[in-house]
């Protein structure tokens, strides 16, 4: 693999020493190999000159690989380019393929998949082949190497959330949470607001959402425990996840970078792309979500990469699925919606640290002698996401032909 050595490159890392100053790096693919004011190599391919900024590899909390059963719609080796190209180093892969992620051979499988750059975690499923019925072999998931326990996009019982709260609490192992509360939002297209209305689309209130953030913020002051919320949308769950951060709770939450790119105003083009779960919301929330992530309240920014076949998608909205595949674009959608309202650092946090902190994953120090994965960027330059270039096997996203703020280095 050709080593490449980063001139003057800008570190962002608030455990290396060497953080907020400009270093030449020298790395064979995306690992770091040698961290200095000044170094030299002649058999290393020299960038200098253009802005790079350089970060600890980002982690992607929640995705998902078609792999196994789906694997029309994702494997993981298109899944480990489409991350790389989207500067991803880690990522964890949801449990909803089929045979579901429920036993401790399926993570091992998971684990079998990691290469040299990219290392896939893999979170089991909460309830056994993710029926909501019974709780799965969490323990010996565990021990196998699980970093957290969810059932995705299934609903969970509140007897069986309990459950599942009191065994993480020995486990030391979060359960990751999509709030919905399938009562409210039976057949539900889209944020339920006067753009539903006027496109007499079936809404998804984002009372939904709150009512079960509040059920399992209830259930997690009674039972203890570790509980995330995987993905949150509106203004109100945020403000609900702050107060109980401020209570002591050990809740952490997270939100897709295309919360913060889009509201419901753009489905009035009718497109099934942005038809996602929990639904794009409005301004306000938007404007909620951003103030969460700079107040701390928001520890992750996620891909939520869904991908789907063209014929899961292009069809009409309401028989289409859920979903964008969104691994490759995160990174440039998330740095596009904040540049003006978080810092640099800030962004980077939301990447790193926060996702670490969530999945109890360790964090390498950017310095000589750890063989740290790094991501780098150009936060002055742009990328278009050309067909082309695009990685994924699903194309159902709607920043396919779009240009965003950033550019991601590319390690081969």
């Amino acid at each position: 693999m050709t080593k490449t050595l980063l001139k003057s490159a800008l570190i962002l890392d608030p455990i290396s020493k060497h953080h907020g100053k400009k270093r030449d790096i020298l790395l064979q693919g995306n690992t770091l190999l040698a961290i200095a004011p000044e170094l030299a190599d002649t058999k290393a391919r020299v960038v200098a000159g253009k802005g790079y900024v350089v970060s600890r590899g980002w982690t992607d909390a929640s995705a998902r690989c078609g792999e196994p059963g789906f694997e029309y719609k994702e494997d993981f080796q298109s899944l480990r380019k489409a991350a790389a190209h989207g500067g991803m180093t880690r990522i964890a892969v949801l449990p909803s393929t089929l045979p579901a992620v429920d036993h401790k051979s399926a993570i091992h499988f998971i684990h079998s998949q990691n290469t040299t750059g990219i290392e896939f975690v893999a979170i089991g499923a909460l309830s056994h082949n993710l029926d909501g019925k019974q709780l799965s072999e969490m323990f010996d998931m565990k021990q196998a190497g699980a970093v957290a326990f969810s059932d995705d996009h299934g609903a969970i019982g509140t007897e069986l959330m309990c459950r599942a709260l009191e065994y993480s609490k020995n486990l030391h192992t979060p359960v990751m949470v999509l709030p919905i509360d399938r009562g409210l939002n039976s057949n539900g297209q889209m944020h339920e607001s006067p753009v539903s209305v006027s496109l007499g689309m079936k809404g998804i209130p984002s009372l939904a959402e709150e009512l079960r953030v509040q059920r399992d913020l209830e259930l997690l002051r009674y039972c203890g425990g570790r509980l995330h919320f995987m993905l949150i949308s509106s203004a109100k769950s945020v403000d609900l996840v702050r107060k109980a951060k401020r209570e002591g709770l050990s809740v952490t939450c997270a939100i897709a970078a295309h919360q913060l790119l889009f509201t419901d105003e753009d489905l009035r083009s009718f497109d099934t792309n942005f038809k996602v779960l929990p639904p794009l919301r409005g301004k306000d929330d938007r404007k909620a979500l951003i103030q969460g992530l700079k107040d701390g309240t928001i520890d992750a920014i996620v891909s939520d990469h869904c991908p789907e076949d063209t014929e899961h998608k292009v069809r009409e909205f309401e028989d289409a699925n859920f979903g964008m595949s969104s691994i490759q674009t995160a990174f440039c959608a998330a740095f596009t919606a904040l540049e003006k309202h978080l810092t640099p650092e800030e962004i980077m946090d939301k990447f790193t640290t926060g996702p670490e902190r969530i999945l109890g994953l360790s964090a390498q120090p950017l310095e000589e002698g750890f063989g740290s994965p790094v991501s780098v960027f150009q936060p002055e330059e742009y990328t278009e996401f050309s067909s082309d270039q695009w990685h994924s096997k699903s194309k159902n996203s709607p920043l396919l032909g779009k240009t965003l703020k950033g550019k991601v280095l590319v390690f081969h």
